[in-house]
């Protein structure tokens, strides 16, 4: 249930009368319930407000009085899957009274009057927001204290950081004038609550404060065709240079037949899925014909790949499980693709292709990994500018700076050069078909290796220096334990603090290294047999840190150091045992599927997958490898684990997605019964 109330309160729009005759007000309540709310109530004061979210058991919609706007752009605002508590921000020039806003990667990291702002404003409030269930009891003390005119603060309570809403003693400070939610969203700013903000672009918003605004306003609505710009709309405004110009150029067309055929983007998803398979197999086969009739697949399920969000953004049909599916189904699709490559490079006696897909697998895997945690870091950082920002003037400074000119500078040379160079999935998937149709799948591996490899060195020399000024110690905010994946072994293991868990990561995956390399340039590999031991030893050193603090600049690195670790102990491991190419491959693949669930999980803000502890950790993994291996049945070893890894994650994903939400919705839906409990 998503209530929706319109705050009259404090603006000089309240009685101003549409084109229509119909009272302003009045109007947004309509376009508040087609926008999705089941029932919309009107505010006099910020205390009926504060009243209303005490009781309120869903989101809660707020806007003022004064606000002209398409019922689309309310519609987004209530269905925004980007966070649970979502303000409207727009680019008008800025009004006395009106709070200012300045954003950082999508979030309001600080609201209020203009001047107070220093220059730094990035937009102002359009002056309607989306707050979450959970934010809802900081609303109704912003509400409070704005209505008494104080500012509120925040006090910390406990060493976990959290706060508790306060309104700040007489003289502390205030929320100066201006309309009530104005100084509502101000306040909640202050409580730090973590805003997301939804920036309206070829849509129609504005804020009005007299009639002759109210008559310009509604002519700009009017001349707009709203289905059109929504289309247009499911389009991402910032997206990489194959995507922009080969892909979204004609994608909305699909986009638009999807919807009348109605196809759910799920399904979307697993006909993308097919597509690649179908790719990979051809690639696998091998010959001219097939080569390019993969290539061309592989374009096509990449434009689907594309359209399953676009038409997600068109109907507006988010769900977590949808989000999580396409997260997991674009590294399905990507390491079918790399497999197929790999066996046609066998098949055709060009090489061992199963090594290069491995590899290729393995370095995607980690940049993946260091791309989540960096991006949760800037997140962190962009809640916390203060800790973010170091010594003026420093050369991570500098780089920040040249980043925001570069990204602000959209479609010049320098920007398309930045976000090529990182060689995101549209590259990466261009490259593979080009490659394999004017060459061969053996081109096609080194081609992704090679780019992939240099891509890593750049973004992560880059990010290494930009960290190391932001300072923030973001796995500290989470549970680490969780994000590193510890097992049992691990957890017991003392803690060896002076070293710190990025370096005891760093040295655990040595080990594993040296042993690899080892056993691909000797005769006999199996011969390094007694070996296993050894850099089973060297990789546990990395269980050592888990119990310490990981508030290092660099720590958010450790998940990736670990999942490199071991990736290259059980590809060691697999080399040392004599496995086959492809069986390391399908065990590496379902480690990796195993690790974006975790990190799918944390980008949706998501618990722990219910049979998580069932997974053994990253120790206790690579410990019943290393036995295997001793005893001499690696192969059987592995594919037996591997198996039970995979049934072990369809299992989870079943009762996280299905039997889990199936039990609440029926426990919500029964009767209740005297005391407060449902009847047997």
């Amino acid at each position: 249930m998503t209530l929706a109330i319109v705050l009259a309160a404090g603006t000089s729009a309240t009685g101003l009368t549409t084109a229509s005759g119909e009272p302003l007000a009045d109007r947004l309540a309509t376009q508040l319930r087609r926008a999705g709310a089941t029932e919309v109530r009107f505010a006099a004061t910020l205390d009926e407000l504060a009243a209303l979210a005490d009781t309120a058991d869903g989101p809660l919609l707020v806007s003022g009085t004064d606000l002209v706007a398409h019922t689309a752009v309310l519609r987004h605002l209530a269905t925004s899957p980007v966070g649970p508590t979502v303000a409207l921000v727009l680019t008008d020039p800025p009004v006395p009274g009106r709070t200012a806003v300045r954003e950082e990667r999508g979030q309001i990291v600080d609201a209020g009057p203009l001047d107070a702002l220093d220059g730094d404003a990035t937009g102002v409030f359009g002056g309607a927001l989306r707050v979450g269930v959970d934010d809802l009891p900081t609303l109704a003390a912003a509400a409070r204290a704005a209505a008494v005119g104080a500012r509120p603060v925040a006090v910390p309570l406990g060493p976990a950081g959290d706060v508790s809403p306060l309104p700040a003693a007489e003289g502390a400070g205030h929320a100066g004038p201006g309309s009530a939610v104005d100084r509502l969203v101000a306040g909640l700013a202050a409580l730090g609550t973590l805003i997301f903000a939804q920036r309206v672009r070829l849509l129609v918003a504005h804020r009005v404060e007299d009639s002759a605004g109210l008559v310009a306003a509604e002519a700009a609505v009017t001349a707009v065709d709203e289905d059109r710009a929504e289309l247009r709309l499911s389009v991402k405004e910032k997206d990489d240079f194959f995507s922009t110009y080969f892909v979204s150029t004609w994608s909305p067309y699909v986009v638009r037949l999807a919807a009348r055929m109605r196809l759910t983007p799920t399904g979307v998803t697993v006909i993308s899925v097919l597509f690649a398979l179908a790719a990979a197999v051809l690639f696998g086969v091998g010959g001219r014909p097939a080569l390019v009739g993969g290539a061309v697949l592989l374009y096509l399920g990449f434009v689907l790949d594309c359209v399953d969000g676009q038409l997600a953004r068109y109907t507006r049909h988010f769900s977590a499980w949808g989000g999580w599916l396409d997260t997991m189904a674009d590294r399905a699709k990507e390491y079918l693709v790399y497999a197929g490559l790999g066996f046609g490079v066998s098949h055709a006696g060009l090489g061992n292709g199963w090594a290069l897909a491995i590899a290729a697998m393995t370095l995607q895997t980690v940049r993946h990994m260091t791309d989540t945690w960096y991006g949760v870091l800037h997140d962190e950082a962009a809640r916390r500018p203060r800790a973010a920002g170091g010594a003026s003037g420093g050369i991570g400074d500098r780089l920040n700076a040249a980043s925001t000119r570069v990204q602000a500078d959209t479609g010049s040379l320098s920007y398309w050069l930045k976000r090529t160079v990182v060689f995101p999935i549209g590259e990466r998937w261009a490259l593979v078909a080009l490659t394999v149709a004017l060459f061969n799948p053996l081109v096609s591996l080194i081609a992704v290796l090679v780019w992939g490899a240099l891509a890593f060195a750049y973004t992560g020399a880059l990010r290494t220096l930009r960290a190391r000024w932001m300072r923030v110690p973001v796995l500290d905010t989470v549970d680490a334990t969780l994000h590193r994946d510890d097992g049992p072994l691990a957890r017991r293991m003392p803690v060896v603090r002076p070293m710190g868990p990025l370096t005891l990561a760093v040295l655990a995956a040595l080990g594993p290294a040296v042993l690899l390399v080892a056993a691909l340039v000797g005769d006999a590999p199996d011969g390094l047999r007694w070996a296993v031991p050894v850099a089973l030893l060297v990789l546990l050193a990395g269980g050592l840190g888990a119990g310490a603090a990981h508030n290092g600049p660099l720590d958010w690195l450790v998940p990736a150091a670990l999942r490199a670790a071991e990736y290259l102990f059980a590809i060691a491991v697999g080399v040392v045992g004599g496995a086959p190419g492809w069986l390391i491959f399908g065990y590496v693949f379902v480690l990796t599927v195993h690790h974006y669930d975790l990190t799918a999980r944390l980008e949706k803000r998501q618990t722990a997958p219910p049979l998580h502890a069932a997974t053994l950790g990253w120790d206790g993994r690579s410990a019943l490898l290393a036995l295997a291996a001793i005893a001499g049945v690696l192969s059987i070893g592995m594919a037996t684990l591997g198996a039970y890894l995979l049934v072990v994650f369809v299992a989870s994903a079943v009762l996280a997605w299905f039997v889990r939400p199936a039990r609440s919705a029926r426990a919500s839906a029964a009767p209740v019964g005297a005391g407060g409990v449902a009847p047997r």
